[in-house]
């Protein structure tokens, strides 16, 4: 299976965790110049841009740990476009991240700040 179909499912996969869990999933796979946002969702008053990250296994490390500074900016650098786009103003935002490691799935609520 290549690496678009396997993220593919897992983002599915997050989708269908967070919706259990009363999360509400607004767009997949939110696209524009700075970078792409994998869930933008509404839970509760805040709206939520959540990455999903897998690995099958920890020999590369957890799945957490892959979103470094550097990939927390450029989600920054989309959720600022897409609140511009959509005419936000400044909602409650958070930044989550969906590490699938295996078969066990870890919700981070507020994984990171905002990285202007």
């Amino acid at each position: 299976m290549n690496r678009r179909k396997t993220g593919s499912r897992h983002e599915e996969q997050a989708a269908a965790f967070l919706e259990k869990q009363g999360v509400r999933i607004l767009e997949r796979n939110f696209f524009c110049r700075s970078g792409e946002i994998d869930l933008v969702a509404r839970d509760g008053n805040y709206l939520v841009f959540v990455e999903v990250k897998y690995r099958a296994t920890a020999v590369s490390g957890e799945a957490a740990a892959a979103v470094d500074i550097r990939k927390q900016r450029r989600i920054s650098r989309a959720a600022q476009f897409y609140l511009l786009r959509y005419g936000y103003g400044e909602p409650p935002c958070r930044f989550d991240v969906v590490a699938i490691d295996g078969e066990e799935i870890h919700w981070i609520r507020n994984a990171f700040d905002y990285c202007g």
